[in-house]
């Protein structure tokens, strides 16, 4: 059997957590010919590269920093084992790492991961929000456990993982006072040549409102366009323009961002995704996400 070395990944470990390996030798009290034939050892050992340089800098490679993240496990539980034999209470939290797309609600992101934080085991979470194919990337190097996406992956991204759909809602559009009032009445056509704060066309939700107002013959005044909906909904609240946002969440928008309802739209429907590398869901932070969305948070029509 091909053991692991664990003292040649400890020298790895304390190389990556310090940034160089001379801090490194500091730390271990040994020479760095020394520290660098042990990490030359453990990369034959593991198949390949962990760190790269650039410039004076060690950047570790994909493989590094899938190394790093279970010496960071392993190392944390010997920590937490000598705590237990020498009677020192432990607690370490379990460690979650989600992705967030940037198109995704703030408020959609808040509920879809609240759950996380009732489960008996104290839960550790940090969020990484990008672009959807970006975070695909760092899943695939199991840098994350889960994505939450408003969209499932596409067979183009060369990223094995699943989509698990953890539910919809219908849409509705939001507005300050005065605009919620003139828009309300006569609600949808009322809408046409209305001014509107959108999402970029490369959203879902852009989308389907564009075929919405299709059908239903509305021409919007698109007054602004956002990649940001944190951005977006300030200018709601300074009555630049009224917005669509998931039906869901309407109690937090209107009392968050001081808005208003005008109006459903049923026809038009917000689906969300946590996609992961595993088939089935295993974690139990993500285990509880998607039974509380779906049996708490979106409607099932």
């Amino acid at each position: 059997m091909n053991w692991l070395n664990y003292h040649h990944l400890l020298y790895f470990w304390i190389i990556a957590r310090e940034g160089s390996i001379s801090r490194a030798c500091e730390q271990l009290h040994l020479t760095q010919p020394t520290i660098s034939s042990q990490l030359r050892k453990l990369e034959k050992s593991v198949g390949g590269k962990l760190f790269k340089r650039i410039g004076r800098n060690l950047v570790l490679t994909e493989t590094g920093e899938l190394v790093k993240r279970y010496a960071d496990e392993i190392f944390s539980l010997g920590q937490e084992l000598k705590d237990v034999l020498e009677g020192r209470p432990t607690g370490s939290p379990l460690r979650f790492l989600v992705g967030v797309a940037d198109v995704l609600p703030k408020l959609i992101a808040y509920r879809l991961l609240e759950p996380a934080f009732h489960l008996t085991e104290q839960v550790q979470l940090t969020c990484d929000e990008g672009k959807l194919d970006d975070l695909l990337m760092e899943l695939a190097a199991h840098r994350l456990d889960i994505v939450l996406s408003d969209s499932p992956i596409r067979p183009s991204v060369n990223v094995r993982a699943y989509s698990h759909l953890l539910g919809e809602c219908s849409v509705s559009i939001f507005g300050e006072a005065k605009l919620a009032r003139k828009f309300r009445r006569g609600f949808p056509k009322s809408l046409d040549g209305a001014p509107f704060l959108l999402p970029l066309g490369n959203t879902a939700l852009r989308r389907s409102l564009n075929h919405w107002f299709e059908t239903q013959s509305i021409h919007p005044q698109v007054a602004a366009e956002f990649e940001d909906s944190a951005l977006l909904t300030v200018f709601a609240q300074e009555g630049t323009g009224i917005f669509a946002a998931p039906t869901a969440i309407e109690k937090e928008i209107c009392r968050q961002y001081r808005v208003s309802t005008i109006g459903e739209v049923s026809a038009v429907r917000e689906r969300y995704y946590a996609i992961s590398v595993e088939r089935k869901l295993k974690h139990p932070a993500v285990v509880a996400i998607s039974e509380t969305a779906r049996e708490e948070l979106f409607d099932t029509r």
